[in-house]
């Protein structure tokens, strides 16, 4: 990042959409899919390098489902719902690219059964997020 550009910090959610977007969060962080309590399991407590990563954290109107301040990255577990909107993933990715965010979308079936190979993926992107 160079002098000129601003540090991208918080991306404040309206306090409105805060209260109906809260409820939703806390629910599907006591329900997870198999897939993203696996991945939970690898990034909760700094496992992964040392990064933060929260998880069903608000950004804007989304609730993305793992997110690294630091690194300026969000995780996305995607599962068969996901196959149908295409277009709505693609809009939310956007959003979160204009607000300087990198977004990896992983499969439940790739975290379920390549999780090595999504770690090492997430490592990828933190040296490069890391350096920014």
């Amino acid at each position: 990042m160079n002098e000129e550009e601003p540090r991208l910090k918080r991306w404040p959610t309206p306090p409105g959409l805060w209260l109906r977007l809260k409820p939703e969060a806390r629910r599907m962080r006591h329900q997870p899919t198999a897939a993203e309590s696996i991945l939970w399991a690898s990034l909760r407590n700094r496992k992964l390098d040392g990064f933060r990563f929260r998880r069903q954290h608000a950004i804007g109107r989304f609730i993305v489902d793992f997110y690294c301040s630091d690194l300026k990255l969000v995780l996305e577990v995607d599962g068969q719902i996901h196959k149908g909107r295409r277009d709505e993933d693609e809009a939310r990715d956007k959003f979160l690219a204009e607000r300087g965010l990198t977004v990896l979308r992983f499969s439940n079936d790739r975290v379920e059964g390549a999780l090595d190979g999504v770690l090492a993926e997430i490592r990828e992107a933190s040296i490069v997020g890391a350096d920014d």
